[in-house]
């Protein structure tokens, strides 16, 4: 996928100065000390035992040199809101005038992101969105809009009857959330005669895998897997189906259709042999892109208000800030050659 500059027009991404100014048409790296000087960014990464957070690691080097940030040296959070704690607090420590990060636990951050607020430092957060707590930006796709693509696909390849498992991750997460309760709400309305089995596996594989085949001895019969995370689901579900004999191709009265959340690398080669159907994708490129685009242009003074974007998204209004709702393709074996499609390909 080829990623040019990010221009911000007036038109399609409404930009106003920060310094008071109600001209919406126009913009300005703001009148302040930090918009002056320029600053540093600093970013945690959540988490490195998932091939999404991976590739999404992988793209944010190069984002900076893109964009032009001053990127400090990352830290890893690996999936613990007190590292995470303790980790903005050195970045802050170190200079740091925005920070880029994605609690796990959206509960959890908001004293963090009252300090941070207090220090008048801007936060941008991927993936999650901060259940409390002030931030600039959340950089994340439409989840309701996963969860509601993966009942659909199941829904038409099951002819609207039979029986699913729903792999959830954490519901304590809005992610988690807002997948679930977006496929079950689809699931109800539009497929009544689907028999719908939730799972949370707190994002954890083994717990996936478990479930899963529990499930399956159970209910031989289940023709459906939504699997909210395939970067943490997808090697033990196909194990899982392997085992059982159920890792056969469509047309085998015996397949059962599975559709993923992530659009990693490993979804794509799975989707191309037959071993799952299809995956809703996340954009880690666009992920880190915009997460350093919106950290730098908050340190610039700019701000942004709700309405369609100029790369095929949407700004939206949250009770604690803004969010930027990046699009998410579905892929199938029809499409998953076509890489202008996503960007998590990691080179």
């Amino acid at each position: 996928m080829k990623i040019g500059p990010v221009v911000a027009t007036a038109a399609l991404l409404a930009i106003v100065t920060a310094c008071g100014s109600t001209d919406s048409g126009s913009s300005s790296s703001g009148s302040g000390d930090a918009a002056a000087a320029g600053g540093k960014v600093g970013i945690d990464h959540p988490r490195a035992d998932s091939d999404f957070w991976n590739s999404y690691i992988k793209y944010v080097p190069q984002m900076a040199t893109e964009l032009k940030v001053d990127l400090m040296n990352p830290t890893n959070s690996q999936n613990d809101v007190s590292k995470l704690v303790g980790n903005v607090q050195a970045l802050t420590s170190q200079g740091a005038k925005a920070i880029v990060m994605a609690p796990q636990d959206t509960g959890a951050i908001a004293t963090t992101l009252q300090q941070l607020e207090n220090k008048k430092i801007p936060v941008v957060t991927v993936d999650t969105r901060p259940d409390k707590g002030k931030v600039y930006m959340v950089v994340r796709a439409d989840n309701r809009a996963y969860g509601t693509k993966a009942c659909e696909f199941l829904g038409e390849k099951l002819g609207g009857k039979g029986k699913v498992v729903q792999l959830q991750g954490a519901l304590g997460s809005i992610n988690g959330r807002d997948r679930s309760e977006a496929f079950l709400e689809c699931m109800k309305t539009k497929f009544p005669g689907i028999t719908v089995f939730n799972e949370p596996t707190e994002w954890e594989g083994s717990k996936a895998a478990s479930m899963l085949q529990t499930r399956l001895e159970q209910n031989p019969d289940i023709k459906g897997v939504y699997m909210h995370a395939g970067g943490v689901h997808l090697a033990p579900t196909i194990q899982v189906l392997k085992t059982k004999g159920l890792l056969v191709p469509p047309t085998d009265p015996k397949h059962v259709f599975v559709i993923s959340n992530d659009g990693i690398p490993q979804e794509f080669e799975a989707i191309r042999k037959g071993e799952i159907d299809a995956t809703v994708s996340q954009p880690a490129d666009l992920y880190a892109k915009y997460a350093l685009f919106y950290a730098k242009a908050a340190i610039e003074g700019k701000t942004f208000k709700a309405g369609p974007t100029d790369h095929d998204s949407t700004i939206i209004e949250l009770p604690n800030g803004l969010e930027d709702q990046l699009p998410a393709p579905l892929v199938t074996k029809d499409n998953v050659d076509d890489k202008n499609l996503w960007g998590n390909q990691v080179k």
